[in-house]
C-alpha cells in the first residue's frame, strides 16, 4: 500500500543570528535591469568583478516567487524526516566511483582521526528532466516530481541562462555562447539538491576545528544556492584571501563561479573558495537544510580555453591541461574524476594523500586554509 505523503504546510525557517559576524561585502544583480542593451551592460560589469575579485553574489528579481522556494525546502525536509533505512534505497550504484545522483549518507570522512568524529552531511540528488536519467525516488520527493521539474527548468531559464549571458557579454563573445554549452535539454551532470547538515556539540565542533566542510571549489559552472538563515558559509576572498561570512539575504539567490568556468577561461573566471563551519552561538543547536542546485556544461564539452577578445588581451590563453601538456578533458571525464575524489570512502582530514590528490593529469587538489 503507498505511504500517504503528508501535506507540504509551510516551511519554519530558524531566526537569523544575532551576532555580529564579519559579512563578506557581496554584489547584488538585480535582475530586472536584465533584457535591455544598457541593463545587461551594467549587470555584465558587476558579474565579471564580482567572480574576478570576490567569487561570491547575490542575484534578486530573478522571477521565481519565495512560496515556491519555500515548497523545495518543505520536500527536503519531508526526505529528511524519512527513516533512514529508507533513505538507504536511494544510493546510487557506483557511489565510490563517482556516480552521485540519489542519496548520499552522512559518515563517509574522518573529520578527527583522534577521536573519529565522521562527517554529518547528508545529500541528495536530482538530476535533469530531460530524458537522459532514471528518476526512481522516495514517496516524498516521487509526489511532489512534477513541480521539482518545473522549479529546476524555471532556475535554468530564469537565472542561469541570463548569467550565461552576462558573461559571454563581459567576455566580448557572442551573447549565446555560453547559453550554447548549457542547454537543458542536452546531457549534463547538472542537478538539483537538498543537503542537511547535522549539529555537532560544543565539544564535538570544537575538536573538528568548527570546520564542517573544508575550503573547497564546486567542480562545474555555477552553484545557486536559496537563502536558509542557519550562517555557516563562508568565502575565501580572492583578492585578500581573507575568510568572510556569506550573509543570508532576503529574497536572494547566493552564486558561486566554478571550476569549468575557469578551465573555460584560463582563470580569468576564478573559481570560488568556499567552506563549512559551525554556527554562531546561538544557532549552534539546529540543523542546516540547504536547497541547492549546479549548473555544468554538456557532458562533450572539451573544457579548452575560449577564444575570447578580453582574455586575450590579458593574457588569459592557456588553462592548467593546456599549459602542462596534457589531455584536456571534457566535462564528463572531469565531472566523474573529481566526483570520485569528493566521494573517497573514509577519507581522512589532514592526509596529503586525499587533500592534495591527482585529480587529472594536470590537475591536482589543494589545501585551502
Amino acid at each position: 500500500m503507498p505511504v500517504p505523503v503528508p501535506e507540504l504546510g509551510s516551511y519554519n525557517y530558524v531566526p537569523e543570528t544575532k551576532e555580529n559576524l564579519d559579512w563578506a561585502d557581496l554584489t547584488t544583480l538585480d535582475f530586472s535591469l536584465y533584457g535591455t542593451p544598457e541593463g545587461n551592460k551594467e549587470l555584465a560589469a558587476q558579474l565579471i568583478k564580482a567572480v574576478r575579485e570576490v567569487g561570491f553574489f547575490y542575484v534578486k528579481n530573478f522571477n521565481i516567487s519565495q512560496e515556491r522556494v519555500n515548497r523545495q525546502f518543505s520536500i527536503g525536509k519531508q526526505f529528511y524526516d524519512l527513516p533512514l533505512e529508507e533513505k538507504l534505497r536511494y544510493v546510487p550504484e557506483g557511489l565510490d566511483n563517482g556516480q552521485f545522483n540519489g542519496y548520499v549518507p552522512a559518515g563517509r570522512r574522518v573529520l578527527d582521526p583522534v577521536s573519529g568524529l565522521r562527517d554529518r552531511v547528508e545529500i541528495y540528488n536530482i538530476p535533469k528532466f530531460n530524458g537522459d536519467f532514471k528518476h526512481e525516488h522516495p514517496e516524498p520527493v516521487k509526489h511532489y516530481l512534477p513541480e521539482i521539474e518545473e522549479f529546476a527548468r524555471s532556475l535554468h531559464s530564469e537565472v542561469l541562462d541570463p548569467l550565461h549571458v552576462l558573461l559571454a557579454i563581459a567576455l566580448e563573445l557572442p551573447e549565446d555562447y555560453f547559453k550554447n554549452l548549457h542547454k537543458y535539454d542536452v546531457k549534463s551532470e547538472d542537478h538539483l539538491r537538498y543537503m542537511k547538515y547535522s549539529k555537532f556539540t560544543p565539544e564535538e565542533n570544537a575538536k573538528i576545528g568548527k570546520q564542517w566542510v573544508q575550503g573547497h571549489t564546486d567542480l562545474g559552472s555555477w552553484t545557486l544556492l536559496f537563502r536558509q538563515p542557519v550562517a555557516a558559509l563562508q568565502i575565501k576572498n580572492h583578492a585578500t584571501g581573507e575568510w568572510k561570512w556569506a550573509k543570508p539575504q532576503d529574497g536572494t539567490l547566493t552564486v558561486n563561479a566554478c571550476d569549468a568556468l575557469s578551465f573555460l577561461t584560463a582563470g580569468y573566471v576564478r573559481s570560488t573558495i568556499h567552506r563549512v563551519v559551525s554556527p554562531p552561538k546561538d544557532q549552534e543547536h539546529v540543523d542546516r537544510l540547504g536547497l541547492l542546485y549546479f549548473s555544468r556544461p554538456h557532458n562533450d564539452v572539451t573544457l579548452a580555453t575560449v577564444k575570447s577578445p578580453v582574455l586575450q588581451r590579458a593574457g588569459y590563453t592557456q588553462n592548467e591541461f593546456e599549459k602542462s601538456g596534457h589531455h584536456v578533458p571534457t566535462m564528463e571525464e572531469w565531472t566523474f574524476a573529481k566526483q570520485k575524489w569528493q566521494r573517497t570512502k573514509n577519507a581522512v582530514r589532514g592526509d596529503p594523500k586525499f587533500e592534495t590528490a591527482q585529480i587529472l593529469p594536470g590537475f591536482s587538489e589543494k589545501v585551502y586554509a
